[in-house]
């Protein structure tokens, strides 16, 4: 059998066609109050605290009170956007203000892992809100920077935007040779790349990009700067309706100089690998959460038990999505260096059954006068179900199901609690 991780490594790819530390609880408590995205909590929610030390609650009022800054901060950027679905110009250009805030890093973005992963999904799902290709290229930009990190890769120069290309089809490899005397201790080591590289959304907005390559027969990643002439992208083959200016394209390398990022296979076997995974539900998640928004603005318009019951099996599909999301975010930060991947594997086929349940109720409910006539409405329409398909289906559910029963066979062995137990 193949080993998992490398199997499953398509899960997390940066492809449409192939796909391509410890913290207490941080979930809402019920009944709090939320702001208007559902996401963020207020400032006011002190009950969050009950129960801590003066010192512990000290510093959860200020997490709260940075998180609120950010919301609002963030919300106002996302409000003055002009975003044109037909230009694939203009999610770069979106790209670039986020970056030029610095809405991209830390404090406004944390890392996965470091006690804040549902702060930074949460700001995951306000720009996918607001649009999805701007969200597939600001995801696979701080994915790249979150990726640097963990693999003490070479350091982002200022004001780059990053990509990371994954994708590997059969007819698409890139091979990778070393530059000059063969050196395996040094901690970035130079090498060439040459071949094609097929699905690199946002080729041509980005300034860098980590791309799995092939070097000795064994996968790497490698880090490139875009705009060496040796690079050439080829965004024809892109016909796309959903997505469309994302502007995904064939990238071709011909002894292009790059800088190696970790050891063979690191990209798929660290730990972070399911981190990216899993935020990438995040992103489904924001855009659904809009488009349900689109139909409780209708109800709370005009209310009929139709409409009703429409919108309550919108919220259940969200809420429950919300709370997978939440419970797997505090595991990833209690178990920073576990294998998250059935956690994540979970976490995206329940946001990707929820999304599509919105949009089934949404449309049903509405009918053709949002989608003709509601442009924001009618590109989150064309793009999810585009975007959703980073998720394998029926293959990644037999996938989870192949981790659930052997994490069954261990458990007959070590017997511990039921499996789902409430």
């Amino acid at each position: 059998m193949l080993d998992t991780r490398d199997r499953t490594a398509a899960v997390n790819s940066r492809s449409f066609a192939d796909s391509g530390g410890t913290s207490g609880n941080t979930s809402l408590p019920a009944g709090k109050s939320v702001s208007r995205d559902g996401l963020i909590p207020r400032d006011s929610d002190s009950d969050f605290i009950s129960g801590a030390t003066s010192e512990e609650a000290s510093a959860q009022q200020r997490g709260l009170q940075q998180e609120g800054t950010v919301a609002a901060s963030l919300d106002h950027v996302l409000r003055g956007m002009r975003l044109d679905s037909h230009d694939p110009v203009s999610p770069g250009e979106a790209l670039r203000t986020l970056v030029e805030h610095g809405y991209d890093r830390a404090p406004w973005l944390p890392l996965p892992a470091q006690g804040q992963t549902l702060a930074r999904w949460r700001v995951l799902a306000a720009v996918a809100a607001c649009d999805l290709s701007l969200v597939k290229l600001f995801e696979g930009h701080t994915d790249a920077l979150a990726i640097l990190a963990e693999l003490r890769g070479p350091t982002p120069p200022a004001a780059s935007r990053w990509a990371v290309w994954a994708a590997e089809p059969p007819d698409a490899r890139v091979q990778a040779v070393r530059a000059g005397i063969r050196n395996n201790a040094a901690d970035n080591p130079q090498v060439y790349l040459t071949g094609t590289k097929a699905w690199c959304s946002g080729a041509e907005a980005v300034s860098h990009a980590l791309v799995t390559v092939w070097l000795d027969n064994e996968p790497v990643l490698a880090a490139v700067a875009m705009d060496h002439a040796s690079i050439s992208i080829d965004t024809s083959k892109w016909q796309a309706v959903g997505m469309r200016s994302t502007a995904s394209a064939d990238v071709r390398f011909d002894k292009t100089p790059a800088t190696l990022v970790g050891a063979a296979h690191a990209y798929v076997r660290r730990p972070g690998f399911w981190h990216g995974g899993a935020g990438i539900a995040a992103c489904w998640y924001g855009a659904a959460a809009q488009i349900g928004r689109t139909l409780r603005a209708a109800c709370a318009q005009r209310a009929d038990p139709h409409r009703l019951a429409h919108l309550g099996a919108v919220d259940v599909g969200l809420a429950s999505a919300a709370a997978v999301l939440r419970e797997t975010a505090v595991q990833i930060d209690a178990n920073p260096l576990a294998d998250a991947q059935r956690e994540a594997m979970r976490a995206r086929l329940a946001v990707e059954e929820a999304a599509t349940a919105v949009m089934t109720h949404a449309t049903r409910t509405l009918g053709a006068g949002p989608l003709c006539r509601d442009a924001r409405f009618a590109r989150a329409l064309a793009d999810l179900p585009v975007f959703l398909r980073q998720s394998h289906a029926e293959r990644d559910l037999a996938s989870l199901g192949e981790l659930v029963a052997a994490a069954d066979a261990v458990e007959a062995i070590t017997p511990g609690a039921a499996p789902w137990t409430l």
